[in-house]
């Protein structure tokens, strides 16, 4: 199976290499389940740019991202991300993404301001942005001839001339092994480029608004094959999942706060049901980045005891609520919650991973022809914590940087690699085993690796996960993969990189909060871990 391209991830990311390349190029896309399972197709707020630079500029939202960053943004990154932020919503438009308008005045649009903001910015589809993107961008996507969709199929590993036993020379991606979970049998992907864009790792947490598929693959794939990885330890709980039994892991989108909720105490808090918290926190209140509104909510709930607090927006207008919010209010609504009327049950939730595979501002990696876009890669852009509605505009500025660095590149042959070889090992006949440590590293890395951390939980995690891994690692050596199989082991990958990146960050900062070192330093420095081998510069 040969192709110019595979990209791996069917979110925002990996859409827009796809279509930002030419129709000459044959392209495989591989979604580990269906199109629409990506955090892409769950994002609710919108994507923060400017347009209008007399109403604002990208200097603010440069200044506003650098600012929510905690001090640890890479600069250049980042001017090159927000200038590009114009381009990437007009191509948007181009491609016939109904963004949301301004009541008062059709001809505009209607622009959201959210946490760490200074202006309204935010380009959003009524509270459904994320899917709206993916629903116009599909039928672009399966109208093209050059392009195939391989939904069902789960990324195995990297195929690299390391790996091939060709170490005279740098090491080259060149392809990458896929199962198909339909019949278990493992393809061989030939490629010249490979992209990765597999999303976050929420899955390694016990309790994420992101979906299933969020297993960190391509950060642990990377990491395998010879590419560092930056910043792991900057995990972004959402401050607002709701809080119900029979909800999923919903998200009450940013721009609630945004738009005038408040967060207060519920009524298991006694004298203070009711009561306002985050003024006490921080002068921004509600409007204060994320990293700051779940660690006080956090507080609040460990101080009083709560399960959860309160999102209060029930003094604004029902119908405005009702035509900015129509799928949280309809959500709400089936659960018995009226957001017009009544407080949304709320807590923190893993939601964003702001670290990943080291790349620039083309999405290349470590390893020749091999680029990481989207929540798998670091280009700095991030920093310490991730301003809101930043990581659709990032997908889209170095999905189409990536594509152009693609195109730019010299044609090379797609060779034949060798099959996948499962000749040595057998079924499996105790999955109960992958189940239980599943369950047993996501509950660990909850309690241990959460909002606050300790050095002393975090060397338990650590011991945990070294256990956990030499269990996995036998258990891969000797019997047939399964799509279980590898994200368990992609998940330990993945949880091993944030406690090392947490154990070596000796202050707090941003997401990182460690209550034995509380202070920060006077300049920040990004974590960045490199693999055993010998990494050879990129050629």
């Amino acid at each position: 199976m040969k192709y110019d391209v595979v990209i791996v991830g069917s979110g925002l990311a990996g859409l827009s290499v796809a279509l930002r390349l030419p129709q000459s190029f044959k392209i495989a896309i591989i979604c580990k389940r269906t199109f629409w399972e990506s955090s892409s197709n769950l994002a609710q707020g919108g994507i923060a740019a400017v347009l209008n630079p007399v109403l604002d500029s990208t200097a603010k939202h440069f200044e506003d991202t650098l600012t929510a960053g905690a001090g640890l943004c890479d600069e250049a990154a980042t001017q090159f991300i927000v200038e590009h932020g114009g381009e990437a919503i007009d191509w948007l438009i181009n491609q016939g993404v109904p963004f949301s308008r301004d009541a008062s005045d059709n001809s505009d649009y209607h622009l959201t301001r959210e946490g760490g903001h200074s202006q309204r910015r935010i380009f959003h589809a009524a509270d459904a942005t994320g899917h709206v993107v993916q629903e116009t961008l599909e039928k672009i996507i399966r109208n093209s001839p050059n392009i195939e969709l391989f939904e069902n199929h789960c990324a195995v590993d990297l195929i690299t001339s390391e790996k091939l036993g060709n170490s005279d020379q740098p090491n080259q991606c060149h392809g990458i092994y896929v199962l198909d979970v339909a019949n278990g049998v493992v393809k061989t992907f030939s490629a010249c480029h490979t992209v990765l864009a597999t999303g976050g790792a929420g899955k390694v947490y016990l309790y994420t608004t992101n979906p299933d598929t969020s297993t960190g693959d391509g950060v642990a794939m990377a990491w395998r094959a010879g590419c560092r990885v930056s910043n792991m330890e900057f995990v972004q709980f959402h401050p607002t999942c709701l809080y119900h039994p029979y909800a999923k892991s919903f998200l009450i989108s940013e721009s609630v706060r945004g738009e005038g909720g408040l967060l207060k105490l519920p009524p298991d808090a006694g004298a203070d049901a009711g009561k306002r918290f985050m003024p006490e926190h921080d002068e921004r209140a509600e409007l204060a980045p994320r990293d700051i509104v779940a660690r006080s909510i956090d507080f609040e709930m460990k101080k009083r005891g709560l399960d959860y607090v309160h999102l209060d927006i029930s003094h604004q207008d029902p119908e405005f609520l009702k035509s900015h919010f129509p799928t949280i209010y309809a959500r709400c609504l089936e659960l018995g919650i009226d957001m017009t009327k009544e407080p949304i049950p709320v807590v923190p939730a893993t939601h964003f991973s702001c670290g990943g595979v080291v790349t620039d501002t083309k999405g290349r990696t470590d390893i020749r022809n091999l680029y990481a876009v989207g929540e798998t890669a670091c280009t700095g852009l991030h920093g310490a914590n991730r301003l809101a509605s930043n990581s659709l505009l990032e997908c889209l500025v170095i999905g189409k940087a990536a594509a152009e660095h693609i195109v730019s590149q010299p044609d090379e042959p797609v060779l034949d690699l060798p099959a996948w070889d499962e000749s040595q090992v057998s079924n499996a006949n105790e999955d109960v085993v992958i189940s239980h440590n599943w369950d047993e590293l996501r509950l660990f890395m909850w309690n241990y690796v959460g909002i606050v951390r300790t050095t002393k939980r975090l060397e338990r995690a650590q011991h945990r996960i070294n256990l956990l891994r030499e269990e996995i690692d036998e258990y891969y050596a000797n019997f047939i993969i399964s799509q279980n199989l590898l994200e368990l082991r992609n998940l330990v990958d993945v949880a091993a990189l944030i406690v090392e990146s947490a154990l070596s960050r000796k202050e707090s900062r941003g997401l990182h909060y460690n209550a034995d070192y509380p202070a920060t330093f006077p300049k920040g420095m990004p974590t960045v871990l490199t693999p055993k081998r010998k990494r050879r510069n990129q050629a």
